[in-house]
């Protein structure tokens, strides 16, 4: 699970990149579960929230070494915590641990 929060004033910059942020996932789409923005109380975007799947950290490390909020400084501060994926498209997919 990546937890990103954007920059002070960084709005304009992430509509800016959001095409190339869009045309990345394309690219990752086999690696995520669910994906989308966080909104502040006004309904505005402030950050992302992608619950990703890969084989290992290094993997997760390379795909955001290359993700344009990170290359482009729209995110200031990811957090990253693992996550056991139980129900999926209305679906157990995983006992519970």
């Amino acid at each position: 699970m990546i937890k990103a929060y954007d920059g002070e004033g960084k709005l304009d910059k992430r509509m800016e990149v959001r095409p190339r942020h869009f045309e990345g996932m394309e690219k990752m789409k086999e690696h995520i579960l669910c994906a989308g923005g966080m909104l502040d109380k006004d309904g505005k975007m402030m950050g992302s929230l992608l619950i990703m799947e890969f084989e290992s950290r290094d993997q997760l490390d390379e795909y955001l070494s290359k993700e344009p909020y990170v290359v482009e400084h729209v995110w200031e501060r990811i957090e990253v915590e693992q996550m056991n994926v139980v129900i999926f498209d209305n679906e157990i997919i995983r006992e519970r641990i």
